[in-house]
């Protein structure tokens, strides 16, 4: 074999083991991102079951609430119409909504607002003396505060998914695959350490 033909398989030998290794890496990076956009997705369905068992959670607290406090129809209108704009929320999300910065945000505002109605709640709790003794409702109120916390830790491990992913997304040479495959940066949950003080009544 000539002298010719060896440097030429040569060159065809490591522009082969080049083109394996980018292969490879890029199939790496590739599964990377799959498995990183499922923490995601994981922990986005955590924070949906502990928003759900708040809102499940509401309609007996203001039963109770209402037994001793039938005056304090404001309160109840602003919790009512706070559940009531998550009912519409929920309806109108898109399957996509950790996708949608927007849609996103109108989620997280509706927890929000419903969470402020709920603090508003349990503050007018304090001037009822006889409704602090009942035992429904501290046991709701318990499972509330149990509730908010669960809320709070979902929201701090979505965050933290969602870091993960986004850097894999936008550091080079990651960010060439998953602008190629379609992956995008998603958006975070606003004062997470805000959220995590549960409403709390001092009696």
């Amino acid at each position: 074999m000539s002298r010719g033909a060896i440097i030429a398989f040569s060159i065809l030998g490591f522009i082969i083991l080049v083109g394996l290794a980018i292969v490879g890496w890029w199939f790496g990076t590739y599964n990377k991102l799959v498995a990183y956009d499922q923490n995601v997705k994981q922990a986005w369905g955590e924070v949906q079951t502990q928003y759900q068992r708040r809102y499940d959670l509401i309609p007996n607290l203001v039963a109770t609430v209402k037994g001793y406090a039938k005056h304090e129809s404001d309160v109840f209108d602003k919790v009512a119409e706070a559940q009531a704009n998550i009912g519409k929320v929920s309806m109108t999300l898109p399957s996509n909504v950790i996708d949608n910065p927007q849609e996103f945000k109108r989620f997280e505002e509706a927890q929000t607002g419903l969470g402020n109605a709920l603090s508003r709640l349990l503050a007018i709790t304090v001037a009822y003396p006889n409704l602090k003794s009942d035992q429904n409702f501290l046991a709701l109120q318990s499972q509330l505060e149990g509730t908010e916390n669960r809320i709070a830790v979902a929201r701090m491990r979505f965050n933290e998914a969602v870091q993960s992913y986004n850097t894999l997304v936008q550091e080079m040479p990651g960010s060439i695959v998953a602008s190629a495959s379609g992956y995008h940066t998603r958006p975070y949950f606003e004062s997470v350490q805000a959220a995590a003080k549960a409403p709390k009544v001092k009696f």
